[in-house]
C-alpha cells in the first residue's frame, strides 16, 4: 500500500489543532484572571499601607473626632508616666489636650487625672501656669485634678492648679520636693590608674564634673539653685491650694502620704475617681478622652533614646537633671 499523499487531509490532524487552540485559549483566560487577582491583592495592600500610615500619623486627633461628637460632656485628660519633653506627659501633649478641651462648647467640666510619680520642673510648671490661664479664660467650665496611682513630685505641682483634687484612699500623694543625682569616680579612676584629662574655658566649666573630688563651694551653690526650686514648687502649692493646706512643716518636706492620710493635710480636698467627678461633682457621666497620644513609632524611637541615653549618662556620672521627686 502506498503512503497517503500529503494534500489528503487526515481526519485527526483537525481534532489536535482545535484541542491545541482550546488549551492556548483557556491557559490565555487563566493567566489573566491570576494577573487580575495579583493586581486586586496589591490594590488592597497599598490601600491598607495608606490607612496604616493615616493611623500612625493622626491616632490621637481621629480617636478625639469619633469620641466628640456633639453631645455635652465632662473632658478627660489623662497625665500619665514621667513628666518630660519627650513623653506622652510632656507640656506640649498635656497643654494642647486642655485647650482643646477648654475649647470645645459642649464641655461641662475637665478631669485631670493624674498617675505620675514626677519629671521636669520646667514641664510641670507650665502645665500648672496654662491651666491658671485657662480657668481664668473659661471661668464656667471647672477643671478637678484626680490622682490615680501616683500623684507626686511634679505630678502634685500639677494637680494644685486644679479647684479641686480627689484621690483613692490608696493613692501615693505629696513628695514636694526637689532633686538632683550624680556619681563619684575620684577613688575608682586611681585604683585603675585611669588619668582624667579634662580641657575647659571658664573655671566652673566643669562644675560637678564625677571624675574630681567633691568641692563645696560647687555643692553649695547647687543647693541653692535646689533651694530656689523648691521654695517655687512651694509657692505653687500654697497658691493653688491655700488655706485648705494645714501648717505642718512636713508637708513641703518631701514626704509622701496616702489619699486618706492626705485630705487631712490638706493636699486633697476628698476621696474620689475620676468616674465620681464626671457624674456626682462635675454631672455629666458622658467622658470624652482628649488625652494626646504619642505615635508607637515615635515612642519606639523617644524610649531607644533615652535609655541610651541614661545608660552613658549613668555610666559617665552625668545624670544630674533636677527632678520633682
Amino acid at each position: 500500500m502506498s503512503d497517503p499523499s500529503p494534500n489528503v487531509n487526515v481526519p485527526g490532524d483537525d481534532r489536535w489543532a482545535r484541542d491545541a487552540l482550546t488549551k492556548l485559549a483557556h491557559a490565555a483566560v487563566t493567566e489573566q484572571r491570576r494577573a487580575r487577582r495579583w493586581g486586586i491583592f496589591f490594590k488592597l495592600l497599598f490601600f491598607s499601607y495608606l490607612v496604616g500610615l493615616l493611623l500612625l500619623a493622626w491616632p490621637e486627633k481621629l480617636g478625639t473626632v469619633a469620641a466628640a461628637g456633639t453631645k455635652t460632656h465632662t473632658a478627660l485628660v489623662r497625665v500619665e508616666g514621667l513628666i518630660s519633653s519627650s513623653t506622652e506627659a510632656s507640656a506640649k501633649n498635656v497643654i494642647e489636650a486642655l485647650r482643646k478641651a477648654f475649647k470645645d462648647q459642649n464641655t461641662a467640666g475637665v478631669v485631670l487625672e493624674i498617675n505620675s510619680p514626677g519629671g521636669s520642673p520646667v514641664q510641670a510648671g507650665e502645665i500648672y501656669d496654662e491651666i491658671q490661664k485657662l480657668r481664668q479664660q473659661y471661668p464656667k467650665i471647672p477643671v478637678h485634678a484626680v490622682a490615680s496611682d501616683v500623684c507626686a513630685s511634679g505630678g502634685y505641682y500639677i494637680a494644685a492648679a486644679a479647684q479641686k483634687i480627689y484621690a483613692n484612699k490608696a493613692s501615693i500623694v505629696g513628695s514636694i520636693g526637689v532633686r538632683m543625682d550624680s556619681f563619684g569616680f575620684t577613688d575608682a579612676i586611681s585604683k585603675l590608674g585611669v588619668e582624667r584629662r579634662a580641657y575647659t574655658a571658664g573655671s566652673n566649666k566643669d562644675f560637678l564634673d564625677p571624675f574630681k573630688p567633691v568641692n563645696p563651694a560647687e555643692v553649695r551653690h547647687l543647693q541653692g539653685m535646689l533651694d530656689a526650686i523648691h521654695r517655687q514648687f512651694i509657692a505653687a502649692v500654697k497658691q493653688g491650694r491655700g488655706e485648705r493646706l494645714k501648717d505642718d512643716p512636713e508637708v513641703f518636706s518631701g514626704l509622701m502620704w496616702t489619699g486618706e492620710q492626705s485630705v487631712g493635710l490638706g493636699l486633697v480636698d476628698a476621696l474620689g475617681i475620676s468616674r465620681y467627678v464626671a457624674e456626682e461633682v462635675i454631672g455629666q457621666k458622658n467622658v470624652v478622652d482628649y488625652t494626646q497620644r504619642i505615635r508607637w513609632v515615635d515612642r519606639l524611637l523617644n524610649e531607644t533614646e533615652a535609655r541610651l541615653s541614661a545608660v552613658l549618662g549613668s555610666a559617665l556620672g552625668l545624670d544630674q537633671n533636677v527632678r520633682w521627686r
